[in-house]
């Protein structure tokens, strides 16, 4: 008898338990928001503005090839750089036999969406905001169903091929282009 209730307990134990590391420090954890050294991406909104030069200037979302389309030069690769480095890309092409001395200024106006599946109310798309935390991602997303595990949240980085535990605590950050999972608990 004492054999069984040690098997069952056991047994209870091992469901409780969630497979694979789970991650509980890190930089995810720290108050690092979008700053200067963001990367840019697919999903990202961003203003061109050339001084002087309102038809060259606009607002271009990055496309899926990675590129923006600007008057005069064409597509222009803007993945994985900076605003500051896609600015000066842009004004070196300006300056390549279309305008003298061009001024170029490149900011971010909408940075790419994040996604949350699993067990919350609404899964889907939301615009991501600087500074979101995991929380905040899933109040956004309606709540917790009754059936989520509200210890646990899986994360898969844009670009990433798998996803990676982190416990969900206040201070877990968000990132631009995250896919964010709520598992279901067992009991």
């Amino acid at each position: 008898m004492r054999f069984l209730i040690c098997l069952l307990a056991l047994m209870l134990s091992a469901c409780a338990t969630v497979g694979g590391e789970t991650i509980a420090s890190g930089a995810r954890y720290s108050d690092q928001v979008v700053d200067d050294g963001y990367l840019l991406g697919v999903g990202d909104r961003v203003r061109v503005t050339v001084y002087r030069e309102e038809n060259l200037s606009g607002e271009f979302p990055v496309g899926p090839a990675g590129t923006i389309s600007v008057p005069l030069i064409g597509a222009v690769p803007v993945t994985e750089q900076t605003a500051d480095s896609v600015a000066e890309a842009i004004r070196t092409r300006l300056a390549d036999g279309y305008l003298k001395d061009p001024r170029v200024n490149v900011e971010l106006i909408t940075l790419r969406p994040y996604f949350i599946l699993g067990e919350v109310d609404q899964p889907g798309r939301y615009e991501f905001a600087s500074g979101l935390t995991a929380l905040n991602a899933i109040a956004t997303a309606g709540g917790f169903t009754p059936r989520s595990e509200k210890r646990v949240l899986y994360i898969r980085e844009a670009g990433s091929d798998g996803e990676r535990a982190y416990r969900l605590t206040a201070d877990l950050r968000i990132w631009p282009g995250d896919t964010l999972r709520v598992g279901e608990r067992l009991f």
